[in-house]
């Protein structure tokens, strides 16, 4: 009911010449050298199939204005591709072939280290050329803390774009025998998220990959319509 009332409110409330979308939403998929390469199936199979989960897919529709989505990978300095360029996700067509996309996908690097800052400032580049949103947020995946190149938190500081794009996490924990469950969201909720309203959601594993991205995408999507209809005035 709230769910509907808000896209209601969000279809009748747009002005002419608005935003073409309520949210430009950027999934970095981890690629560093720390996942080998059944993880990284895991990775793309699961975000495939969570984006066409019926909670996901009823999420992305909830309103007539919507959603445009991007993933890219990344791993060293110098080691982001993009796997799905800027899409806006109309209808289940068009989800279903983004789904697809990123199901066919094949990791470009598999020995680099986790440039985390390096992906942020290739990231922040990518959503400089989205459709024009309402909101930006960028989103994080990974099962290893920032070691080569600036962190998070400076990449913040040195790019004013930042100041009005969320970070959110999906933190991979008990996949790399160097990381403690404990340390790895410790330096996800000091270091990553960003942002009014950010998040993290926890994997157990890279086999629980899927089930994590879909709680973070159905969040992601709910949170912007009600959060759009339930402002002030």
């Amino acid at each position: 009911m709230v769910r509907a009332a808000a896209a209601l409110v969000l279809a009748l409330a747009a002005p002419a010449g608005a935003a073409e979308c309520r949210l430009a939403l950027l999934l970095g998929l981890d690629i560093s050298s720390s996942v080998d390469a059944a993880e990284d199936a895991l990775q793309r199979g699961g975000m495939a199939r969570a984006l066409l989960a019926e909670t996901v897919e009823t999420a992305f529709f909830a309103s007539g204005t919507p959603v445009a989505l991007g993933v890219f990978e990344w791993s060293g300095r110098y080691n982001q591709e993009v796997i799905l360029d800027w899409t806006l996700i109309e209808n289940r067509a068009e989800l279903q072939r983004a789904s697809d996309a990123i199901g066919a996908s094949r990791r470009s690097y598999n020995e680099f280290p986790t440039a985390m800052g390096e992906a942020l400032i290739f990231a922040e580049a990518m959503l400089a050329r989205a459709p024009d949103c309402w909101q930006r947020t960028i989103d994080i995946a990974g099962d290893g803390e920032n070691n080569e190149g600036p962190g998070p938190q400076a990449v913040y500081a040195s790019f004013p774009a930042f100041r009005e794009i969320t970070v959110n996490g999906l933190v991979i924990v008990n996949a790399a025998d160097f990381q403690t469950p404990h340390r790895l969201n410790q330096f996800y909720a000091e270091q990553v998220l960003h942002g009014d309203g950010a998040f993290m959601i926890e994997a157990n594993g890279f086999n629980d990959y899927e089930r994590a991205m879909r709680d973070k995408l159905e969040r992601e999507l709910s949170v912007t319509v009600i959060g759009r209809a339930e402002g002030p005035g």
